[in-house]
């Protein structure tokens, strides 16, 4: 049992490491308010290049906090909220 809370909190300590940087929480944002969003129309909303957003979003996919499925060609982007319920829950 002891192991779980001390995985629970590297855990934490990894989405903590990544959160902070006010793009990242921007998406996540934008996700909440319009989930499924594909690279190009997150892009609209960020003065920043495609590729800058493609790898801010591999980091939070890494982190389980957003989920990518695809639609035929296209990849959408949705919010997973559930990594983080289960951190506060634990």
């Amino acid at each position: 049992m002891q192991l779980y809370g001390c995985i629970n909190y590297f855990r934490w300590i990894w989405f903590l490491k990544r959160l902070p940087i006010p793009s990242r929480r921007h998406m996540l944002d934008r996700l909440y308010e319009d989930n499924g969003l594909t690279l190009n129309e997150l892009c609209e909303h960020f003065d920043m290049t495609r590729q800058a957003v493609a790898k801010h979003l591999d980091l939070l996919e890494k982190a389980r906090l957003v989920v990518i499925v695809w639609h035929g060609r296209e990849k959408r982007h949705y919010l997973n909220p559930m990594p983080i319920q289960q951190i506060l829950e634990n």
